[in-house]
């Protein structure tokens, strides 16, 4: 259903396959996968999967699957792939019953960009997302060599409220997004790839161990510059005092009218 709302075929055949106990692709080695797998299943039958093949980076936990969808991924990436999926932001941080430790050799294993995404995108959550990019192989294969970095995006400012609980990011919101992935990774047009304060950063992979491995975008982007507006802090400290204190003598006399008025009403001393 998925993909036929997308307008995308898939020929997934007669079964109805369990994805994790059942995988009915084996021997499958994707350039690309794409995927939008269930957030936080605590029920995904972990227990009885303690040992398997593709727990490579580590044993997911019993009660969240979510590392056990981005190992299903890796394992069924080609030599050179590429995996791009979306998961909810906790899957950035935690270290519940060894998530850390399994993040943590994913990045030595040098495989992941990470984007941080707003909340209210979906119709079904509020909470924020992001996304996660998985390269099989940061060597040139027809790009430039990343070795040894990671692209970080925050994204979490875009988009604008369509209604009062759902966010939609605009052509243009999206175009920055993906036109900044292309030039860090060095695609032929895309233009020359800078680190933007508040937006992106190309991290390094001792940067990332000295934040404990998280892969939060804030921690590495920093805070966005704002433009010097050219008036001396102290004169601009005496004016934005001045105007506090007009705005405090309004208020008392607002204050003063609204007691006034309740007082005719028969309300207050």
């Amino acid at each position: 259903m998925n993909l036929a709302i997308r307008g995308i075929e898939g020929n997934i055949g007669p079964h109805h396959a369990d994805t994790f106990h059942n995988d009915l692709h084996k021997d499958l080695k994707a350039d690309f996968i794409l995927a939008n797998p269930p957030f936080n299943v605590s029920d995904w039958g972990g227990d009885r999967l303690r040992e398997d093949a593709r727990w490579k980076y580590g044993a997911p936990p019993v009660g969240n699957a979510n590392f056990a969808w981005v190992q299903h991924f890796i394992h069924h990436l080609g030599p050179n792939g590429i995996a791009g999926f979306v998961l909810a932001n906790g899957s950035m941080s935690s270290n519940t019953s060894g998530e850390g430790d399994i993040r943590k050799a994913m990045i030595e294993a040098d495989l992941v960009d990470m984007i941080a995404l707003p909340g209210q995108l979906f119709y079904t959550t509020q909470i924020p997302v992001c996304l996660w990019f998985l390269s099989r192989s940061k060597k040139k294969n027809g790009f430039r060599d990343r070795r040894g970095q990671t692209l970080f995006m925050d994204a979490r400012k875009m988009g604008h409220l369509i209604d009062r609980i759902h966010r939609d990011l605009s052509d243009d919101d999206i175009a920055r997004i993906a036109s900044t992935y292309h030039a860090w990774r060095g695609e032929k047009g895309a233009g020359k790839y800078e680190d933007v304060a508040g937006f992106c950063m190309s991290a390094t992979s001792e940067e990332i161990a000295g934040h404990g491995h998280v892969l939060t975008p804030g921690r590495y982007v920093g805070a966005e510059e704002v433009e010097d507006d050219g008036e001396p802090f102290d004169a601009k400290m005496k004016r934005l005092t001045a105007t506090l204190e007009e705005q405090f003598k309004e208020s008392a006399k607002l204050e003063k009218a609204i007691r006034q008025n309740l007082k005719g009403l028969g309300y207050g001393g």
